[in-house]
């Protein structure tokens, strides 16, 4: 069972904006892609725990990703990534709804640690928790942009993940509450 809101997502022919750009914006549903490469396993739940309270929200598959800056000179922590379709419960502006990612990074004491190495080789960072937005739909009947997705400009083109977890929740089935 497709999930309608997804099932005709194209994202070809969506319009990209700079999160600037619609900062004072409505937003009444966003596709995120949520990130941890430090203890994932507690932080991935955590985040979803706070996502539930803000609406309705559907979980793609947790991918598990080599970091892309990874290298044989630098290794880093593998990536567990998660996209998550949350249809909020009350339309929020995305400048308050960016607020609202930061805090629970926070609350899942996002910082970037630093593992020690030896002088030779750099430090390896660690997130925790990472919240980004991959699209937003806007909810605003006055403008000539709502009902529609919008792509951030600046998360695309989406990596490989984001686009397993946006197909694969365009095919997933009703929203889980």
């Amino acid at each position: 069972m497709t999930h309608k809101a997804l099932a005709d997502l194209n994202l070809e022919g969506l319009k990209k904006c700079a999160s600037e750009q619609l900062q004072t914006q409505p937003v009444t549903a966003v596709l995120l892609a949520l990130g941890s490469n430090h203890q994932a396993e507690k932080y991935l739940p955590r985040a979803r725990e706070k996502l539930v309270t803000l609406g309705k929200m559907q979980l793609s598959t947790a991918f598990q990703n080599p970091d892309f800056t990874s290298t044989l000179k630098l290794p880093k922590p593998d990536y567990t990534n998660q996209c998550v379709y949350l249809v909020l419960s009350t339309p929020v502006n995305l400048q308050q709804l960016q607020q609202i990612f930061k805090q629970i990074e926070s609350d899942c004491h996002r910082q970037r640690l630093t593992t020690a190495q030896t002088p030779i080789n750099p430090p390896i960072e660690t997130v925790t928790m990472d919240i980004d937005i991959l699209l937003v739909k806007l909810g605003d009947k006055q403008n000539s942009l709502s009902k529609k997705w919008i792509i951030m400009a600046d998360r695309y083109p989406f990596k490989a993940h984001e686009m397993a977890g946006i197909e694969e929740l365009r095919k997933e089935g009703s929203l889980n509450g």
